[in-house]
């Protein structure tokens, strides 16, 4: 179809129903010249006669009424996509691609997609995890979850959580065999999950800070991961002590599964942002998400935080 036919198309079928150039003219908002030098193109590129026309009057062809048959469902059809995708633009429907890390998804999207899928029932989420940086653009991810630093330098980021809590976690089964640690220079004698990054290939370093003093500890265990809510596992399986964030292991902590320890020693991490291509025409289905996650974070957005050790920027 070339330039400019869907238009000609779409005057064709006013100009047929109104039988006047003149008045199709002043409905399309053209001068009648134009509107009739549309359809003689219209006419020649097609090499067939629409519309039979004098000075006093307009008719349709045979050739132009089998073509208005076939053309009034297809600008129907054209006219409910553009309805549909006007809706769009203000109520949050369709499908929704999230990319983000482990730690990421399970601290941000985990806690809310219920409500979420609940509130907008017309929205399918879909969250990919990986550890690895991504052009979200190019494999069609609305948007990403991940720290400031890791954010590409031409997206739009927003904040979507404060500074994350440390906790330092094991089971009851655990602690029924060894006493709780009172300081982090304790957990020379216990046993631990250790975190590999999964970008870099480093055994994490568990960093803990009270006042002014801070703390670095490279534990010793059995068990080795790469996964941060596997390490929540780890622990509740009584595998050893793990080093987590406090929203992920907070579920297991409320259920008993988990006990907490070295709270007065637990930093806070820089929180996390959600990055998305452009300011302009943000999908409302993503203005959605973003609202509820900013909502339903209960800590301060500015309060001062330590680089996050599960990533390396």
């Amino acid at each position: 179809m070339a330039r400019g036919d869907l238009g000609n198309l779409a005057g064709f079928i006013v100009v047929a129903d109104l039988r006047s150039f003149r008045a199709a003219a002043m409905q399309l908002g053209v001068t009648p010249s134009a509107l009739s030098h549309s359809m003689r193109q219209l006419e020649e590129r097609l090499g067939v006669r629409l519309l039979n026309r004098t000075t006093r009057s307009v008719s349709v062809t045979d050739a132009g009424h089998r073509l208005l048959d076939r053309l009034r469902p297809a600008m129907q059809q054209i006219g409910e996509a553009l309805e549909d995708l006007n809706q769009t633009r203000e109520r949050p429907v369709g499908r929704l691609r999230i990319y983000a890390r482990r730690l990421a998804a399970a601290a941000v999207i985990a806690p809310i997609w219920d409500r979420f899928l609940s509130t907008y029932p017309e929205i399918q989420l879909e969250v990919a995890l990986g550890e690895a940086a991504m052009d979200i653009v190019s494999k069609g991810f609305d948007a990403g979850i991940d720290t400031r630093a890791r954010v590409p330098t031409d997206m739009i980021s927003t904040r979507v959580t404060g500074p994350m809590k440390i906790a330092v976690v094991g089971s009851p089964a655990y602690f029924a065999l060894r006493p709780r640690p009172r300081t982090p220079d304790d957990l020379c004698r216990h046993v631990c999950v250790q975190y590999r990054r999964p970008d870099d290939g480093s055994v994490l370093i568990w960093s803990f800070a009270r006042g002014d003093k801070t703390r670095r500890i490279s534990v010793d265990g059995r068990v080795m991961v790469d996964d941060p809510v596997f390490a929540l596992r780890a622990a509740i399986d009584g595998l050893g002590l793990a080093y987590s964030v406090e929203s992920l292991a907070e579920p297991f902590l409320r259920s008993g599964q988990l006990v907490r320890v070295l709270e007065d020693w637990s930093p806070d991490l820089e929180g996390l942002v959600l990055y998305y291509p452009g300011r302009r025409q943000v999908p409302a289905a993503l203005r959605a998400l973003i609202d509820m996650i900013r909502t339903s974070s209960s800590t301060a957005m500015t309060k001062r935080s330590l680089k996050n050790p599960f990533t390396q920027d």
